[in-house]
């Protein structure tokens, strides 16, 4: 997948994460509109940056909060090329700043990546087997209520194939 289509699943992925959390759950939550926002700037950055896998990226303190530095490096370069009129609108989106956001954002993006790997089973690659049981380890210990009823309520049919929907 590109980076809009990730980019683009992810903000349906956190717009429902947000409403899950307040109509289903009954739990304070950020505006789902405003998550949506944020989550589809959350990889803004790679587009001067490029991707680099979750492996790499999280290898070692150092190496993550190197790369977090080249994010925002990235993002702030990003914002200069606006007008400086749009600047301060888009800012929290492209710099990942709001922390309110972020756990709904950082659960869209797992989420998506589990997906991902779920589509790419389906389709009969099992090189994503390990980062499958991976990426779901990975959501189940967010401990994010709204995660756990995501995956116990509305994952299944991504596991369906065009014929079973």
């Amino acid at each position: 997948e590109n980076i809009a289509e990730h980019s683009y699943q992810t903000a349906v992925l956190a717009h429902a994460l947000a409403l899950i959390r307040r109509d289903v759950l009954k739990l304070p939550t950020p505006d789902p509109d405003r998550c949506a926002v944020a989550a589809l700037y959350h990889d803004a950055s790679e587009i001067l940056t490029g991707d680099l896998p979750t492996p790499i990226k999280y290898y070692n303190p150092e190496i993550k909060t190197a790369y977090k530095q080249v994010e925002r490096v990235a993002g702030e370069r990003l914002l200069n090329m606006l007008p400086p009129e749009l600047r301060a609108s888009y800012e929290h989106d492209v710099l990942e700043d709001d922390e309110a956001l972020a756990p709904i954002v950082k659960g869209a993006d797992k989420l998506s990546a589990h997906i991902k790997c779920l589509e790419e089973l389906k389709a009969g690659n099992l090189e994503f087997s390990t980062a499958s049981a991976q990426t779901l380890s990975a959501l189940e210990a967010t401990g994010r209520e709204e995660v756990r009823w995501f995956l116990d309520n509305c994952l299944e049919p991504f596991t369906r194939n065009l014929d079973q929907l």
